[in-house]
């Protein structure tokens, strides 16, 4: 364990606040952390009747990329989880899951930050239209899971959607 002893909050966001740590380590030595504190995120591997999956394509600014990714989004102050990726499956894809189970949380990167992702398998769909955020474009993508998985490494390349194919592929 490491003892804090002292915190400086060196920025502030909308969705992340950036600290500076001085820790004393169990050697006794001092050392000095910077640690990203994030809202909390969700995403669901969003499966038709069919087994194919539904994905997203949007760019991505800090990557400079189109990327392919499982729904996903920010928890909002006060939402559960589980509502969360209820509305973003239908913002993002216009679906309304009947059915979620929860697969797996994880950190996303814990040597610099405590960003968590709630992970959750969605099924038992009805269609409707998607109603992505204002400043989100947003293309619905629909793929049969091995298709899905064959686009890592091109397409594909973020951890939440990896991981989430993969465990789909379990099941």
């Amino acid at each position: 364990m490491e003892d804090t002893i002292s915190s400086e909050i060196i920025f502030d966001g909308r969705i992340l606040r950036l600290r500076r740590d001085r820790v004393r380590l169990p050697s006794g030595r001092v050392g000095s952390r910077e640690v990203v504190e994030h809202v909390g995120a969700v995403a669901a591997v969003v499966v038709r009747d069919d087994g194919s999956v539904v994905l997203v394509r949007q760019f991505r600014k800090p990557v400079e990329r189109v990327l392919l990714e499982l729904p996903a989004g920010l928890i909002d102050e006060g939402e559960s989880p589980e509502d969360a990726i209820l509305r973003e499956i239908i913002e993002e894809t216009g679906f309304c899951a009947g059915r979620l189970e929860k697969l797996l949380d994880f950190y996303i990167g814990p040597g610099f930050t405590d960003a968590k992702i709630h992970l959750f398998m969605a099924s038992d769909l009805t269609a409707g239209e998607p109603a992505p955020d204002e400043d989100e474009e947003i293309e619905v993508v629909i793929l049969d899971l091995d298709d899905a998985i064959s686009r890592f490494g091109s397409e594909i390349i973020d951890a939440k959607t990896i991981i989430g194919l993969l465990m789909a592929k379990e099941r």
